[in-house]
């Protein structure tokens, strides 16, 4: 069978394409305009060719290595694969340039697939209280996206945002979103019950979220079906267990080795995938203050109820406002799945809380990338807070391989 390629835009630190990748699709390129971002996308495309190419052990010694020196591992792989990652921001002024790029790659070959979604925020419920909708360039970026779908004309597209762009200004972005889309040549459907969770792909984490799939009106397909996922595993014994118990402000983010032996969990999603050790095992800082209600919220937690901020004593609360954001201070849910990781995490780590009361800290960095099912040889390159927010704002992988799966099959019998 002829393997399937795709565009990923707006492709963030590639949780959308990891799935896809490992459903057989290969990429053409990737387009976003974090440079962090982009760093980990590249040093992800150096670990799938230098894996394929049975060189590895390159990429395992890069984990391992404390000085590291990403633009070397870089040089271990064909050029054009590091360039075929698009640091640019999809504008009107940068579009005929990334045409250009993508072209050079395509080589005159067809696209099958166009995947990735707009960033969110713009479409997320709070991002609607702080900025008015229609200024917001960000609302219009899906008129770029489909751009692409006019220059490419892939067989399918997969389109990721937030519940909120559902009731984004009643629903007017999206009725916009699907007419530029079927003006485009395409028929379009959202899940039947408007969003998929990652929680019934298997994923540790309440997550939903709406994939719009589009595929060319001649073809005559349908939304896919989602098998949901029934399982019973949970945070602490199924996928933090093996991750060596840290306080605030402890960790490295080089690699140190994990303290038991793997899960029945983490063998089945692949996240923990051979190596005998662990890199971004790393914690945030906090003082005193905060780890008095870390205590606090936890102890709260242990009897079944959340810690209501205005609730705590009068010398610990810091900020003036007590009316909103009550939960700022929240514990992950060792006993079954976590609450929603979002790109926020990456200023402060009072939404995610570990339930392990001796260990009284935020998550690590590698925690909340297992929470979001990326394997622990992904590395997020920048600063720890850059690598928070490339998890927060990421497609889970082990949710983007099942919808993938499907994807193909689709296009398979349509081909």
């Amino acid at each position: 069978m002829k393997e399937l390629n795709y565009i990923d835009l707006f492709a963030g630190a590639g949780g959308l394409s990891e799935g896809f990748i490992r459903a057989g699709f290969s990429p053409i390129a990737h387009v976003e305009m974090n440079k962090d971002a982009c760093d980990t996308i590249k040093t992800r495309t150096a670990y799938h060719w230098l894996k394929e190419n049975k060189k590895a052990e390159i990429y395992n010694d890069y984990l391992k290595s404390e000085t590291k020196n990403k633009e070397e591992l870089w040089k271990n792989v064909p050029e054009h694969l590091i360039n075929s990652v698009i640091n640019k921001e999809i504008s009107e002024s940068t579009l005929p340039e990334i045409f250009n790029s993508i072209d050079k790659e395509l080589n005159g070959n067809n696209v099958d697939l166009i995947i990735g979604g707009p960033p969110c925020q713009a479409y997320s419920i709070v991002g609607r209280a702080r900025k008015d909708m229609e200024s917001d360039p960000r609302n219009h970026l899906y008129k770029h996206y489909v751009k692409f779908l006019e220059k490419y004309n892939p067989n399918m597209f997969v389109f990721e945002n937030v519940p909120g762009i559902l009731s984004a200004k009643n629903g007017e972005y999206l009725n916009k979103i699907f007419k530029a889309v079927k003006n485009a040549g395409y028929e379009v459907a959202i899940p039947p019950k408007n969003h998929l969770n990652a929680k019934d792909f298997g994923v540790l984490q309440d997550r939903k979220r709406v994939i719009i799939i589009g595929w060319k009106k001649e073809l005559n397909l349908k939304y896919p079906e989602f098998e949901t996922t029934e399982h019973s595993f949970q945070i602490l014994k199924d996928l933090f267990s093996d991750l060596k118990p840290l306080k605030n402000g402890q960790g490295t983010l080089n690699a140190v080795a994990y303290t038991k032996p793997t899960t029945e969990y983490l063998k089945q999603t692949n996240i923990r995938n051979g190596l005998e050790f662990v890199t971004q095992h790393i914690v945030r800082p906090n003082n005193d203050n905060d780890l008095e209600i870390y205590q606090i919220a936890i102890e709260k937690w242990n009897n079944g109820k959340r810690l209501n901020y205005a609730e705590l004593p009068k010398r610990l609360i810091k900020h003036s406002n007590t009316d909103s954001f009550v939960n700022r201070f929240q514990v992950v849910n060792g006993k079954g799945v976590s609450h929603t990781v979002v790109a926020h995490i990456a200023m402060d780590g009072h939404y995610y809380i570990h339930p392990d009361k001796k260990q009284n800290r935020s998550i690590s960095v590698r925690e909340a990338a297992r929470i979001q099912s990326f394997p622990d040889d992904y590395f997020f390159e920048g600063s720890r807070t850059a690598a928070f927010k490339q998890i927060g704002n990421a497609v889970p992988p082990l949710m983007a391989q099942k919808i993938a799966e499907k994807i193909r099959e689709m296009i398979w019998k349509n081909m």
